[in-house]
């Protein structure tokens, strides 16, 4: 444990670190002062220094990229100590055009003993640079007369209009007098002729049109040499009487071969003559070892990018090691602890408190189950409290009578006015958690009331169980704030991954269920426990009660479909009745189909039966008082299902356990529920498949029958008594482990 503690504290300092780092570097962008332009004044002091000479001597420097292990440390005193007198920076000075790269590169320079020039570059634009350039240096392209010579700066990013460009160049090179003109940019117009696995086409000047009429400028009007970086290449090229130096290697990374090395140009004026020589850093080792030596000098200067990035980059491997030795060196155990003995703390289960952001008079699966569980709980002797939303027009108190604690809504929407959004944060809810002292505390959803449940089960010591009920995805349509596609492929899983991992245990209905929160990465115990049903309530139910009901709804001597959804789009209704228009046009006999619930889609689905012409087959009941529900089961003959949303399906326990063989589209919240061909058929989400095994069981009486008594059988297994038994040993276990692990820290 103190291994932990310590790598947790490791983990924080680094996450701390980082978060300054990224503060500070919001700092130099947004709110560090102002700075005066550098051009101007290196420009005063190299025409005076030069004034009236005809020799002198600068050099020329390329893909400098920040490098404080290379240019700072290794090139930069081969400057001071040649004797040069001024630098140009052929191209990409900086690795970026943030502000730190503009800063450190400005700590860099300021170790020149000459003055030093730039050139703007891909580099120096990147990032919204090139605003930093022009505050920071001053114009993209521009000119000046030093010695016997004129030095003409280029902008080849293409931020500057390139016809603007060649028009003011030609006016400069037309009316010079000086007799040497020496230009820079940063794209080379020719190719290197050399292979370097660093470089790439873009580094070279790609627009050719321009690059033609700029050869034929600098050959006509005499231009001694063109400077170039971007290539990390040392390259010379005659064209037209002019020499194109391609230099790349005052801190970038190279190849330590022949044409790729760290080095910088040395240019010697001396009246008419001019010398061009590369000054190379030298390293002195055999080839290999000194390809090996540029590769680390490139990783000494990446890691030397200014101590804040140092510090960046030490920060997220850091971060990255943390997490990999959680993942290789922290045994996990994905099983309940079998070792745990929960038989004694039976006894002590003995009030629960539930939270749900739904529940009774709202009809719906969760609401229907919670109850369930509450009145199993209730029947063997264990006090329930549930916290719900307040479904009635005026707040009446804590409606004790069902024992739940209903809190006011904060706003209600819905077509009905249905959904509504309990105020956590009333005091009332407060008062009765406290007083009621619960033992244990279950949650039915991952957000809102099921959080708050969680938050009283830190406070009280008390183990939390969550219920994972809803497939959340499958509901982005309900979240109209967040995107669809952000809330189903992430927000959805990182809430149900986040709770689950807060709870001390999750009960899943399927073993379907457990592998997708597994698969999520939900590492607490998972109890596999389908959801209880009402068993003897659904099995037997007054015959003269179903005849009165077939009566009323019209119903004769047809086959009967039955289906209990709620109208709402994640159901895929559209797609039972789509199948159910073509069981029409197939099917000889006469059938009628009853679809029990309503919801927000109602409107829209007797738009679409009207559409498909099926307003004489189907049935809508509407919304069914629950203890009504077992009548309509009875009614059918089978019983269909389409949705892919659910984590269960309890309305197929409900069904089979009133003689329903089940039909229904393959998913994951059915597929541990039906046995295909056992109890029910499993299809793909075909009509035509479905519509087949439809028409099979409608067809085939024997077989139908069979069924009936298989589902019948499965349902059975599934009675409330055998569910609540199984939920008070989970909480009983959870108890065991929980006063098992205080002994182990107080030991």
């Amino acid at each position: 444990m103190a291994a932990r503690a310590r790598l947790k504290l490791v983990f924080w300092l680094n996450v701390a670190i980082v978060l300054l780092l990224v503060g500070y570097k919001v700092y130099l962008n947004f709110f560090a002062g102002d700075y005066e332009t550098m051009h101007p004044r290196a420009i005063r002091e190299i025409e005076a220094s030069l004034e009236g000479k005809e020799r002198f001597s600068f050099a020329v420097v390329g893909n400098i990229n920040n490098s404080i292990g290379i240019f700072e440390r290794k090139i930069l005193p081969m400057l001071n100590a040649s004797g040069v007198d001024f630098v140009v920076s052929a191209g990409n000075a900086v690795s970026g055009g943030g502000e730190d790269k503009y800063r450190a590169l400005s700590g860099s320079l300021g170790y020149l003993d000459v003055p030093c020039l730039l050139t703007f570059g891909p580099r120096e634009a990147s990032n919204f640079g090139a605003f930093r350039y022009y505050d920071r240096f001053g114009p993209y392209f521009f000119s000046f007369t030093a010695g016997n010579s004129r030095f003409i700066f280029l902008d080849s990013t293409g931020e500057t209009s390139f016809d603007w460009q060649l028009h003011w160049l030609e006016e400069q090179l037309r009316e010079r007098t000086e007799r040497h003109a020496f230009v820079f940019m940063s794209h080379p117009l020719f190719e290197s002729g050399s292979d370097n696995w660093f470089a790439s086409p873009e580094d070279h000047f790609a627009f050719e049109e321009v690059r033609e009429r700029l050869v034929q400028l600098f050959s006509r009007h005499g231009v001694r040499a063109v400077f170039s970086a971007n290539l990390p290449v040392f390259a010379r090229h005659s064209e037209g009487g002019t020499e194109y130096v391609t230099t790349g290697g005052a801190g970038g990374l190279v190849m330590n071969d022949d044409d790729s090395f760290y080095h910088y140009v040395k240019v010697s004026v001396d009246g008419a003559r001019v010398d061009i020589a590369a000054q190379p850093l030298d390293i002195g080792q055999h080839p290999v070892f000194r390809t090996l030596e540029g590769l680390w000098l490139f990783i000494h200067s990446l890691f030397y990018v200014g101590y804040l990035n140092f510090l960046l980059i030490v920060s997220i491997f850091t971060l990255i090691a943390i997490k990999l030795y959680v993942l290789i060196f922290t045994d996990r155990d994905y099983y309940p602890s079998f070792d745990v003995d929960g038989a004694p703390w039976l006894d002590e289960v003995r009030r629960v408190a539930m939270f749900a952001n739904n529940y009774l008079p709202f009809i719906g699966g969760v609401p229907i189950s919670i109850d369930r569980l509450r009145r199993g709980l209730d029947a063997a002797g264990r006090e329930t409290l549930v916290v719900a939303p307040d479904y009635r027009r005026r707040d009446r108190g804590d409606a004790p009578r069902d024992g739940s604690c209903r809190l006011p809504p904060l706003f209600i929407w819905g077509e009905k006015r249905e959904f509504r959004l309990a105020n956590i944060f009333h005091p009332r809810v407060h008062r009765a958690i406290r007083d009621f002292r619960p033992d244990i505390i279950h949650c039915h959803h991952p957000i809102w009331c099921g959080s708050l449940g969680l938050l009283w089960a830190r406070r009280l010591g008390v183990p939390a169980v969550y219920t994972y009920h809803t497939r959340l995805e499958h509901y982005a349509h309900f979240v109209r704030s967040i995107p669809g596609p952000l809330f189903r492929n992430l927000i959805s899983h990182y809430l149900v991954r986040r709770f689950s991992n807060k709870c001390d245990g999750v009960i899943v209905p399927t073993y379907s269920a457990e592998e997708y929160l597994r698969l999520i990465g939900v590492k607490t115990d998972i109890f596999v426990l389908p959801t209880g049903i009402e068993f003897e309530r659904f099995n037997r139910v007054d015959a003269g009660a179903v005849a009165a009901l077939k009566g009323k709804l019209g119903i004769g001597e047809e086959r009967v479909l039955v289906t209990v959804s709620r109208l709402s789009r994640e159901k895929n209704l559209d797609f039972l009745l789509e199948a159910v228009a073509l069981l029409k046009r197939e099917l000889h006999q006469p059938f009628r189909f009853v679809i029990i619930g309503d919801g927000p889609e109602r409107r829209r689905i007797e738009a679409r039966i009207g559409d498909l012409g099926l307003a004489e087959v189907i049935i809508l009941a509407g919304a069914v008082k629950p203890e009504v529900i077992p009548r309509y089961y009875h009614l059918g003959d089978l019983f269909l299902f389409a949705s892919k949303t659910e984590t269960q399906g309890m309305v197929l326990l409900e069904a089979m356990a009133a003689g329903l063989p089940c039909i229904a589209v393959r998913s994951s919240g059915i597929d541990d529920v039906i046995r295909d061909g056992v109890t029910g058929f499993k299809t793909a989400e075909d009509r035509r498949a479905w519509c087949r095994r439809v028409r099979e069981l409608l067809e085939c009486e024997p077989l139908r029958r069979e069924m009936s008594e298989a589902a019948v059988a499965f349902a059975r297994n599934h009675s409330i008594d055998r569910f609540t038994e199984s939920v008070l040993a989970i909480y009983a276990h959870l108890l065991a482990k929980r006063a098992r692990r205080a002994m182990g820290a107080s030991a």
